[in-house]
């Protein structure tokens, strides 16, 4: 993905995913407020998982997704790079919303040097608040 994504303005909700194999971090922002906020984690794999995705997207109803999609610190792509991509994938032909990728290189760091929680929730919403300023 570029550095400043092509996104219409007509999208202003957004639903960021941190994909994990066991948990998945959520996080809802806008472009109004240009901030994001951590929305728990999901802790299920396969069709339990988007399962409740399907609810937190009928809950908060984005107009697009955005996932975080990890590299080797050299910028190098992995196994969980894939994982990734292949996730943004089912997201759209599951859900038919716009999917937006965003390198989440040491956002699980970043959300644990905060103190976070929950920290896959926060990591999501670091991922957000990334994407929202390159829309700026």
């Amino acid at each position: 993905m570029s550095q400043a994504p092509t996104v219409p303005a007509a999208l202003q909700t957004f639903l960021a995913f941190d994909f994990g194999m066991k948990r998945t971090g959520v996080a809802v922002g806008s472009r109004l407020r240009g901030a994001g906020q951590p929305a728990g984690s999901i802790h299920a794999q396969g069709d339990a998982r988007f399962a409740q995705i399907a609810q937190r997207i009928q809950e908060w109803q984005p107009d697009a997704l955005v996932i975080g999609v990890p590299y080797h610190p050299d910028g190098a792509e992995h196994e969980n790079t894939a994982r990734a991509r292949k996730f943004g994938r089912q997201l759209h032909g599951r859900f038919g919303l716009p999917v937006f990728e965003v390198d989440e290189r040491y956002s699980t760091t970043e959300a644990l040097a905060n103190g976070a929680h929950d920290a896959d929730a926060e990591s999501a919403c670091i991922i957000l608040e990334q994407f929202l300023r390159s829309l700026a």
